[in-house]
């Protein structure tokens, strides 16, 4: 029975998680066999590990606060997936000895070949780097290691696009596993040193798979920057490992040549300001609007308001009161930012359930069995549908004012496109004088 429960609540949660944000994973390692111990960094509360189901089908031991375990229906699901607590000093002063506890069946559970998840920052947090790394994950990979078992620690980065917004992006990097070997005994000195080196590895292989700023000022630039750089490479846009190189590479040149560096800095983000106000990206300057593009854009806009408007309409009918409670809730709850996107996913995993059946209901009242039928097949579909068709004419309108903005105004185009070029040449020259420096750095 538990084993069906955490695969149901593994679907409906991974379900949830991929229509909340538009999900990418790259993996560095394929094997999730054996027991292996997951670490991720903590910027997002409970949706850090809640993406753990996305990434693996296997069960899966979470560690998480003790103070979770005791909060309505949370606490019985956490209970319900077997879970451990993890006693805080900030929580519980005086039952940190409990978390030994917890260790050993964390240690257990890896000598028998399970998976276990925790997150060694301890803490959820939007700080723009990661936080210190505690010792927990070394202490328990220590406990395996001295029954004579061998096993390995896979780091999993976790990237948001705009963390509490609806269809953003989250970028998932499974990195290279950390093998850790079975021991001998150990003197108590030599256990402390142990646990330290391998809390730095740990903390070097989660820097490896996550983007790490000094400031988040310097998101902007570096987006940006690299922006600029993919345009004139023919490059993919926000790729994860060059973006970590930016960052890098902005903190050698801020160190090594502050003046240089914000003297360009503040060219990026001035030339990213003048495309903010015209609601546009680097990329729009070299679109060619031809007239036929144009039209099409135009006719194929039409038909699809003509078509899908009516249904846009009744779905929006139909769910203006939850979409709205959600809301309102999201703006009026005394929670931290790193919170909020998961205040809005457990709220709905709550009430689209309670309106989904409120829905039914009205259809059997208004039609019977037959109402009942079309409230029950067609409801979930409608209001998937209708957020579609919201976000898909959103971005059409976003296309059209980048035309009004841009394409017929070919001065301030103009104007734009050579301060792009010209900060593209920059930046080019400082990747071929600083990319040396990183790769050395990197060995």
């Amino acid at each position: 029975m538990p084993r069906v429960f955490y695969r149901l609540v593994r679907g409906i949660v991974a379900f949830a998680l991929r229509l909340f944000y538009r999900v990418e994973v790259v993996r560095h390692t394929d094997d999730l066999s054996g027991p292996v111990m997951f670490v991720g960094n903590h910027p997002n509360s409970l949706i850090d590990p809640a993406l753990v189901f996305v990434i693996t089908d296997r069960q899966v031991t979470f560690l998480a606060r003790e103070p979770l375990f005791r909060a309505p229906v949370l606490g019985w699901l956490l209970r319900g997936i077997d879970a451990l607590p993890v006693y805080r000093k900030q929580d519980h002063p005086g039952l940190m000895e409990k978390n030994e506890g917890t260790l050993d069946t964390a240690a257990n559970a890896l000598a028998a070949s399970r998976a276990i998840t925790i997150f060694p920052e301890g803490k959820s947090h939007s700080a723009p780097q990661l936080s210190e790394i505690k010792t927990g994950c070394a202490r328990i990979a220590l406990k395996v290691a001295k029954q004579g078992k061998a096993m390995r620690i896979i780091p999993i980065g976790l990237t948001y696009e705009q963390k509490h917004r609806f269809k953003s992006r989250v970028h998932i990097e499974v990195g290279q596993a950390l093998l850790v070997e079975a021991v001998a005994e150990l003197t108590p000195e030599a256990e402390q040193e142990w646990v330290r080196s391998l809390t730095d590895r740990v903390g070097e292989a989660l820097r490896s798979v996550t983007i790490n700023l000094e400031h988040w000022e310097d998101l902007g630039l570096i987006e940006t920057a690299d922006q600029l750089f993919a345009l004139r490479n023919g490059h993919r846009e926000k790729d994860p490992e060059r973006l970590r190189l930016f960052s890098k590479g902005a903190s050698l040149l801020r160190n090594e040549q502050p003046d240089r560096f914000d003297d360009l800095k503040e060219d990026i983000l001035s030339f990213r300001a003048r495309l903010e106000v015209i609601n546009a990206s680097p990329g729009d300057l070299r679109v060619t609007y031809r007239g036929r593009q144009v039209g099409w854009f135009v006719v194929r806009n039409l038909g699809a308001l003509v078509l899908g408007f009516p249904l846009f309409a009744l779905g929006v009918a139909l769910y203006f009161v939850p979409f709205m409670a959600l809301r309102l809730l999201a703006m009026v709850a005394p929670v931290s930012r790193d919170r909020v996107a998961t205040l809005k996913l457990v709220s709905a995993l709550v009430m689209v359930p309670a309106w989904w059946t409120l829905v039914s209901v009205g259809g059997w009242a208004i039609g019977g069995t037959v109402g009942l039928v079309v409230a029950l097949v067609g409801a979930l579909p409608l209001a998937l549908f209708t957020r579609y068709f919201l976000e898909r004419r959103r971005a059409a309108l976003n296309d059209a004012l980048a035309f009004l903005r841009i394409g017929n105004r070919s001065s301030l185009r103009q104007h734009l496109l050579f301060h792009g070029e010209r900060l593209q040449e920059e930046i080019q020259s400082l990747v071929q004088e600083l990319k040396p420096k990183l790769d050395d750095a990197s060995t």
